[in-house]
């Protein structure tokens, strides 16, 4: 299980978005307040579709009160100001992945504290971040891929036809 943290979110259809990921790896959402958006407003429920029922939703008043409830954990903080590459570091199962806000990111204050386990994506040129939700999906499944999927469905299965040669 690999945990996901957002810091502050300010767009609820990306937490919805991000809400369904967490879904369909077993990965429980951490929010840490305050958010752009209502937990109840309608976007982040379409966002989630039929499934942001079965998010494994923790809320934080603020960063204090997630570090507190989560003391000892391993946090990676994922920031377009990191210089090593989220590839470049191994996640363990039960360790946090948190993103910041969308215009924002983490603070810089939190990331100072944490050099040792700051990572980036990269990116060509001059392309600020990338969206929330996509940032997300990719450093999840890295993660989850270091761990060989654990518990997770590996195969497909085609609904018309078959896989025979």
């Amino acid at each position: 299980m690999i945990n996901i943290v957002l810091h502050e979110p300010g767009i609820a259809l990306n937490t919805g978005n991000i809400g369904r990921t967490c879904v369909a790896t077993e990965s429980p959402l951490h929010l840490i307040r305050p958010y752009g958006f209502r937990i109840n407003e309608k976007e982040i429920k379409r966002a989630g579709m039929d499934y942001w029922p079965k998010v494994d939703l923790h809320e934080y008043t603020d960063y204090d009160a997630f570090l507190e409830k989560n003391a000892g954990a391993k946090i990676y903080y994922a920031t377009t100001k990191a210089e090593q590459v989220y590839t470049e570091v191994q996640y363990e199962p039960g360790c946090f992945i948190m993103f910041g806000n969308e215009s924002r990111g983490i603070p810089e204050e939190i990331l100072v504290k944490h050099p040792d386990t700051c990572v980036r994506i990269p990116m060509w040129g001059d392309i600020r971040s990338l969206n929330l939700a996509n940032s997300v999906a990719v450093v999840l499944y890295e993660a989850l891929r270091q761990n060989g999927f654990p518990d997770m469905k590996r195969e497909g299965k085609l609904h018309r036809l078959s896989w025979q040669d």
